[in-house]
């Protein structure tokens, strides 16, 4: 095979999709391209687990229809264009393979050694990882040229930005092919360079880490430090709720890629942030974290 057998000239017009897992990442991202009319196929480490998800992302729709959002045909449409799988093998024909497995860099380097072999050699390959080097994770690939951070926001149908992240390797062909490809999606981009946690997360992240140690010197409550954040800086969801929702095991993990890429001890991950992960307190998918998720309404854990 020569380069020119491999090079890509131009944008690609892309007509299907691949997605490395099936949880609220990928579901979520699963969702908007088959809104958007692409082909979508979907692995998990089990093709069960692919099923689950586009029963969630059916109910997910059944709510947007009830909003006026889409329309019962749009809905039907889309879901008929997904397709679950157990293995990476699916991928065989996708034009773009999208990664959004756990925030684990060794998780996701294991995926794309296994995966590239699979797809076609034009196919371009992203990462949905929220802090962790593109150019780290392109280098155990056979395509660093046509591999790029593609960042989803979660909720993926209702958050509108993608954070778009060149490695150092990666050409303007595959930049402007996921480029069109997000705004076809009803999305806002955003460029970021490859540093830790590019650009939201950079930002982000701490101040949700500043607001642990704010609970764990005792400065305020779980509930005086969301309140205040909520009604002080109109921010819609409170630091420890966003915690919470984001998955406390993920804040810590962005918290490490920071503190560890930086070298800098403002990045300190929180002690008490560290706890609770260890305790499988890891927010709303675990049942707890800042708040307690078993009654009707979440009441705070301390």
């Amino acid at each position: 095979m020569t380069d020119q057998d491999t090079a890509v000239e131009g944008p690609l017009d892309v007509k299907s999709v691949g997605v490395i897992g099936a949880g609220q990442m990928g579901a979520g991202i699963a969702h908007v391209c088959a809104l958007a009319g692409y082909d979508v196929k979907m692995s998990d480490v089990s093709e069960d687990q692919a099923k689950a998800a586009i029963d969630q992302i059916a109910r997910n729709m059944e709510r947007q229809v009830k909003r006026g959002k889409i329309d019962a045909a749009d809905k039907d449409a889309a879901l008929a264009r997904i397709l679950p799988g157990g293995s990476l093998e699916i991928f065989g024909d996708s034009d773009i393979v999208i990664e959004a497995a756990s925030e684990n860099e060794e998780i996701k380097r294991d995926i794309f050694k296994a995966l590239c072999p699979l797809i076609k050699p034009q196919a371009i390959v992203c990462s949905n990882t929220s802090s962790i080097s593109i150019t780290r994770l392109a280098s155990v690939t056979d395509r660093p040229e046509r591999f790029m951070g593609m960042h989803f926001m979660n909720p993926v149908p209702l958050m509108k930005l993608v954070e778009l992240i060149r490695g150092i390797a990666t050409d303007e062909a595959t930049f402007e092919t996921v480029r069109v490809m997000a705004e076809k999606l009803g999305k806002t981009t955003a460029s970021a360079e490859d540093f830790p946690a590019f650009i939201v997360n950079r930002i982000l992240l701490p101040m949700i880490n500043e607001a642990v140690y704010t609970l764990y010197e005792g400065v305020g409550s779980v509930k005086s430090i969301d309140t205040a954040m909520r009604l002080g800086a109109n921010h819609p969801m409170g630091p420890l709720e966003l915690a919470d929702f984001i998955g406390l095991d993920t804040c810590l993990a962005i918290m490490h890629v920071l503190y560890d890429g930086l070298a800098d001890t403002k990045y300190r991950p929180c002690p008490l942030l560290v706890k609770y992960v260890e305790a499988g307190w890891l927010g709303k998918k675990a049942g707890r974290g800042f708040y307690d998720y078993s009654g009707d309404e979440p009441v705070p854990t301390r």
